[in-house]
């Protein structure tokens, strides 16, 4: 049985004051086997945190259905709830109790009494211990997110699903959490992760789907999608912009340019061209391709066959 199951599912909203009704999921089905590091891309609007919303019950399908170990998040609401611990993007938080009375209240939640051995552990392994008198207002932004993950964990789900767990936190955070999350998983727990650090999903995920515009277009093994994207980059830097029609073929970054090359002919074509328009190429060197060189394929029609 899978841990998570999604079948078909859709989504659509009518904006406030607009007539017209956007697709925000289409047809979405792919399951997430127990034990599973997943990980869920996609550009901003792409429909990640729709489907996350769907999935944690705080909005409902258009169609389709969404399971937890077998438990419909909507028939069979509460069992599915218990199941998951969701980490959300945005810092929710009450201000008006301690890092440890607000893990006491969410174990309360749960039904769970007695639980302050393993709220121990978590405030130790999440860098909270030395914060679990201080009041949740006092807390920096990253120290938040660390209590928004312990909130998720504190009853110790089977599935656990990160929306955006590092964004715009610091590298100590980024490093405890996946230490922390690496171990969990490695002990069982299934995760679902959604980032825009395609480096941290390539590092941890062993599987990956992909969304566009509401609708998967990619869903393979890293390592799957890894062999399927062009088997070299080309990496230089310039000091002057290129001639539009070049640019048009590179991924520019500041003055780092990018071009994906199949073989050696194609990289001394594309250094023919610098060379050719009077630019200087500095700190050449190949390198082979990475998630991110993946995602732009994927998300720019350029590799089909990686299409779900």
């Amino acid at each position: 049985m899978p841990a998570v199951s999604f079948q078909s599912v859709s989504k659509h909203y009518r904006p406030r004051g607009t007539g017209t009704a956007v697709q925000a999921l289409d047809h979405v089905s792919f399951d997430i086997e127990p034990g599973e590091f997943f990980g869920l891309l996609g550009p901003n609007g792409a429909g990640k945190t729709s489907l996350i919303s769907t999935l944690a019950g705080l909005s409902r399908a258009s169609g389709g259905s969404v399971k937890v170990h077998g438990h419909d998040v909507i028939s069979d609401y509460a069992q599915a709830r218990r199941l998951l611990g969701v980490v959300p993007q945005e810092l929710v938080f009450d201000p008006f109790f301690t890092v440890r009375e607000t893990l006491r209240i969410q174990s309360g939640y749960f039904g769970l009494r007695h639980n302050e051995a393993w709220i121990d552990e978590l405030l130790e392994s999440l860098g909270l211990a030395d914060k679990a008198g201080a009041n949740m207002r006092q807390l920096s932004g990253g120290m938040k997110r660390r209590v928004l993950v312990a909130q998720a964990l504190v009853h110790k789900p089977p599935v656990i699903v990160l929306d955006e767990p590092t964004a715009g936190v610091d590298v100590e955070l980024r490093q405890t959490l996946w230490q922390f999350i690496a171990r969990l998983n490695r002990e069982g727990s299934t995760v679902l992760l959604t980032t825009h650090y395609l480096e941290e999903a390539e590092a941890l995920c062993s599987r990956l789907a992909m969304l566009k515009q509401g609708r998967m277009v990619a869903l393979a093994s890293t390592s799957e999608l890894l062999k399927k994207a062009s088997s070299n980059v080309l990496r230089f830097k310039l000091d002057r912009e290129l001639p539009p029609a070049l640019a048009a073929q590179a991924r520019i970054t500041g003055r780092i340019v990018q071009f994906p090359a199949h073989d050696a002919r194609e990289i001394e074509q594309y250094l023919a061209a610098v060379r050719e328009a009077g630019l200087h190429a500095e700190d050449v060197e190949i390198r082979k391709a990475d998630l991110e060189d993946v995602f732009l394929e994927v998300m720019t029609g350029q590799s089909p066959e990686v299409a779900a």
